[in-house]
């Protein structure tokens, strides 16, 4: 994907890498990346995705460099990953780095009161819980999370072919399998949709008005499409304001997982409606 890109990046993008975002724990980095600047600009943080199991901060570079091409500071963060960390870990850490960054941002020229929660995939449903526990109190307390930066903070949030409840999972065929094989890995339970303790992860079901504006999308033939068309619903449901981008059932080809990192029509559309909705929150 990074390599895909790189003819797409603009030249002079500035990038920090490696930034330690946990002082306690050396495997907890950042990069972060952004334009020739001399005043602050709003910070998008994205957090990557890869089944909870695999991926890192560098498999987003180019597309982080595109994006802060576009006037933004864009933080990418490392997690600890399963099957050796479980849940709530990689909540509690990106929580943990909005803290950094909040604390440490005139030294990446970011305006710490224009944040942007950003994540695909695995990321999605991270970014979700963090900014629940942002903005709503009883979610931070049952979480036993404190809040990394204050809601007024939070501006908005992009998501991408997100997973965003336990419940919805489908088991059967080959995507269904790895979805509970992921779950397993990642909850720690085999019974994970029954389990009380895990019952948090599944955000939708304590969103409160006071949560963020939300982009949210997902490509056509996307194993899991309807986790988002689903969690988009329940943010409608809730009175927040929701901006979208789904495709018709029978696009072809299809836009499967991860299609908006893909630079060709329907990325760049989606790029596109992700800045559109980043200029309506200023």
């Amino acid at each position: 994907m990074n390599k895909a890109l790189l003819k797409n990046v603009p030249a002079e993008i500035i990038s920090v890498k490696n930034q330690q975002y946990d002082l306690k724990n050396t495997s907890l980095l950042f990069d972060v990346y952004y334009p020739k600047t001399d005043s602050l600009l709003p910070a998008i943080i994205w957090t990557h995705g890869g089944g909870f199991l695999s991926g890192n901060k560098g498999q987003i570079e180019n597309y982080a460099k595109i994006l802060a091409s576009k006037g933004y500071v864009v933080f990418c963060l490392d997690y600890s990953i399963a099957p050796e960390k479980k849940y709530p870990t990689p909540v509690i850490e990106i929580n943990k780095a909005l803290q950094y960054i909040s604390t440490h941002h005139q030294k990446y020229f970011a305006d710490k009161n224009f944040i942007v929660l950003a994540g695909d995939s695995a990321g999605s449903m991270i970014s979700a819980q963090v900014a629940n526990i942002i903005t709503n109190p009883e979610y931070s307390t049952i979480m036993k999370i404190q809040p990394g930066i204050d809601s007024e903070q939070l501006k908005g949030l992009l998501l991408y072919c997100g997973f965003y409840d336990l419940n919805l999972i489908i088991e059967n065929g080959t995507s269904g399998f790895f979805l509970k094989t992921v779950a397993w890995s990642y909850f720690g339970k085999k019974d994970f949709k029954i389990d009380e303790s895990l019952k948090t992860a599944s955000v939708g079901n304590y969103l409160t008005k006071k949560f963020p504006p939300v982009f949210i999308s997902a490509g056509n033939t996307d194993p899991l499409l309807y986790q988002s068309e689903f969690f988009t619903q329940k943010l409608k449901d809730n009175g927040i304001k929701t901006h979208t981008l789904f495709f018709e059932r029978n696009l072809s080809p299809g836009l499967n997982h991860e299609y908006q990192f893909k630079m060709d029509h329907y990325g760049e559309q989606a790029l596109g409606c992700s800045l559109g909705f980043l200029n309506s929150l200023k």
